[in-house]
C-alpha cells in the first residue's frame, strides 16, 4: 500500500497498523503547521528527547510565522533540522522506519512521509570482552547496537573501500544485518554468496541474532560440533580479518561479529599473542597449542593406559591406578566431566560475590570428599583437571566446546575398546576435520591442503612484515584491480 495524498486515511490505516492508542509505546502527535495537518509517529524510548524538541520548534516557529507548507520539498529542504532526512511512498516501509526507531511525519496532502533520523538507542557503552581479555591493548569491545559496531570499524580502517551493506531479516523482526568487507580485497564472489544466503532466510524472527544467522547461511550439521565461523567482540581483531580478506556479518542486538570464512587455526590465535615481543607471542602460541591437545587428548590416553597397563613398558607403569576405586574408570571420567560442566554453568549463573564460594565448594565437596568416600582415584582428578584447564586456555569458546565434545568421544571408545578403539576415534575425528569446510574453505588449511609459507606464520608468530600477507584460499583481491568480468557461481570455491 501506498501512501495516500488523504491524511485520515494514512493516519487510521497506521494506528490500526500499529496498534495505536493499545501500544503505549507508540507516540503520535498531530498539529497544523501553515494550515495543513502533520501527523508524527515515534517510539517512545527510541528518539532522541532534545533532536526532536528541536523539530518541533521548528514547526511551531513556520505556525506563528503563518507560513504556509505548500510543498513536500520546502518542509524536508528548508525548514527541517537534521541531517538525515529522506522521503519514502511505502507504508510498508514507512512502519519499518518507524519501528526501526525513527520519526516519521504524515502531512496532509501528500503522498509521501518524511522519515527523520533523530534515533537514541538505549545502549551500554563499549567495553573490553570477557572471554577475549588482554594484559595490554585496546579495552573497547562490540556493542549490542549496529551503528556503533560499524563506528568501531570504521575507526581503525579509514579504507575508502570498506564497504557495509545492510541487509533486513526477519519477515516479522526486520532485523538489520550488516555484510562488512573492503571491497578490492575480498573475494566478490564470497560476498555475493553471503549477501545471497542472507536475503534467501525465511522465517519470523532471529531472536538468537548471529548465532541464527550462521546457521541459516551454512545450514545446521547436527553431528558437527565443529565451528565453521569466527566469533568476535574485538573491533581491532575484526579490523584485521577484514585486511586479511574475511567478510564480517554483524546482527543487531547483537555484541558478537561473524567473522567468515574461517579455518581451524583461526580458533587456537588469540589477539594477546600480537600484543608482546615475537618471541613471546610464538611462545605463548606453542604453550596455548600444547594445552589445546592435552585438553583432547590427554584424558582419553591415559584411560586406555590405565586399562590397559599390561600393555605398557616399565618405565610407564607409574601412571596407572594406584588404588582402585569403587567405580569403575570410564564412570568416573563421565562424571567428572558432566561435573565439570555442571559447575561451568553454575558459575554463570552464579552472582559475581558469590562465585568464590562456589568454588570452594567445588573443590572441597566435590573433589576432596569423592576421593575420600572411594568414589574417584587422585589420578582421575589429576587428569580431569589438566584437561578443564587446557579448555579454559582455547581462545575460541566454540571450539572449547566442541573439543569438549571430542574428549568426550575418544573418552567411550577408548574405554570400550581400548587402544584400538582411541587410534580409530581419532582418526575418525581427523576425517571430520579433513571433511569440513566453511564457505568453500578447506577447515585445515594450510595444513590440508599444504601451503608451507602459510603454515610457517601460524607455527611462529613472525614479527609485522613489511608487506601484507593476506591467506591465499580466500582469493584477494590486488590493492589495484582493473574491471573485468567475472564468472557467476553458486557457491564460491575458493581452492
Amino acid at each position: 500500500m501506498s501512501v495516500s495524498k488523504n491524511y485520515q486515511e494514512n493516519i487510521d490505516y497506521l494506528n490500526s497498523k500499529l496498534g495505536v492508542p493499545d501500544s503505549f509505546d507508540i507516540v503520535l502527535r498531530e498539529m497544523t503547521v501553515g494550515g495543513k495537518k502533520l501527523g508524527i509517529y515515534s517510539v517512545n524510548g527510541m528518539v532522541s528527547r532534545p533532536a526532536s524538541n528541536i523539530i518541533l520548534d521548528t514547526f511551531v516557529e513556520i505556525e506563528k510565522a503563518d507560513l504556509i507548507v505548500n510543498t513536500l520539498e520546502k518542509l524536508v529542504k528548508y525548514k527541517i533540522a537534521d541531517l538525515q532526512v529522506s522521503e519514502v511512498e511505502a507504508m510498508d516501509e514507512v512502519i519499518y522506519f518507524l519501528l526501526s526507531g525513527t520519526m516519521v511525519i504524515i502531512v496532509e496532502g501528500k503522498n509521501q512521509a518524511v522519515i527523520i533520523d533523530v534515533r537514541s538507542y538505549p545502549a551500554r557503552q563499549p567495553e573490553e570482552p570477557d572471554v577475549e581479555r588482554v594484559t595490554r591493548g585496546s579495552r573497547d569491545g562490540f556493542t549490542e547496537t549496529l551503528v556503533f559496531n560499524t563506528t568501531l570499524i570504521r575507526r581503525r580502517l579509514r579504507d575508502p573501500g570498506l564497504r557495509m551493506k545492510l541487509i533486513q531479516t526477519g519477515s516479522r523482526s526486520r532485523t538489520d544485518v550488516c555484510i562488512a568487507y573492503i571491497e578490492d580485497i575480498t573475494n566478490p564472489d564470497m560476498v555475493k554468496y553471503i549477501e545471497r544466503e542472507l536475503k534467501n532466510i525465511r522465517i519470523d524472527g532471529i531472536p538468537m541474532a548471529e548465532k541464527s544467522v550462521e546457521e541459516f547461511i551454512l545450514g545446521s550439521k547436527f553431528w558437527n560440533p565443529f565451528p565453521r565461523v569466527r566469533f568476535t567482540e574485538r573491533p581491532d581483531v575484526a579490523a584485521m580479518h577484514l585486511l586479511e580478506g574475511n567478510v564480517l556479518i554483524m546482527v543487531d542486538t547483537s555484541p558478537s561479529v561473524i567473522i567468515a570464512p574461517c579455518t581451524f587455526w583461526h580458533h587456537v590465535q588469540h589477539a594477546e599473542e600480537y600484543r608482546q615481543e615475537p618471541v613471546v607471542g610464538a611462545y605463548l602460541r606453542w604453550v596455548r597449542f600444547i594445552a589445546i591437545f592435552l585438553s583432547v587428548f590427554l584424558l582419553p590416553t591415559w584411560l586406555a593406559a590405565a586399562l590397559n597397563p599390561h600393555l605398557l613398558p616399565e618405565t610407564l607403569r607409574f601412571i596407572g591406578v594406584s588404588e582402585p576405586a569403587k567405580l569403575p574408570l570410564l564412570f568416573q571420567a563421565l562424571i567428572g566431566e558432566i561435573a565439570i560442566d555442571m559447575l561451568r554453568m553454575a558459575a554463570i549463573h552464579t552472582p559475581t560475590p558469590l562465585a568464590t564460594a562456589l568454588g570452594l565448594i567445588a573443590v572441597f565437596m566435590l573433589g576432596d570428599i569423592a576421593i575420600a568416600v572411594g568414589l574417584f582415584t587422585n589420578e582421575i582428578v589429576l587428569y580431569l583437571a589438566i584437561s578443564a584447564v587446557g579448555t579454559f586456555a582455547t581462545p575460541s569458546y566454540e571450539l572449547s566446546q566442541a573439543n569438549r565434545l571430542a574428549r568426550i568421544f575418544l573418552l567411550l571408545m577408548a574405554g570400550l575398546f581400548n587402544f584400538w578403539g582411541l587410534g580409530i576415534g581419532v582418526l575418525l575425528l581427523f576425517f571430520l576435520l579433513w571433511r569440513t569446510n566453511s564457505f568453500g574453505v578447506p577447515y585445515l588449511w594450510p595444513l590440508i591442503p599444504l601451503d608451507y609459507k602459510a603454515l610457517k606464520t601460524i607455527i611462529v608468530r613472525h614479527p609485522v612484515p613489511i608487506h601484507n600477507l593476506r591467506p591465499s584460499i580466500f582469493k584477494p583481491l590486488d590493492r589495484v584491480r582493473q574491471p573485468r568480468e567475472r564468472p557467476t557461481r553458486e557457491r564460491p570455491n575458493p581452492s
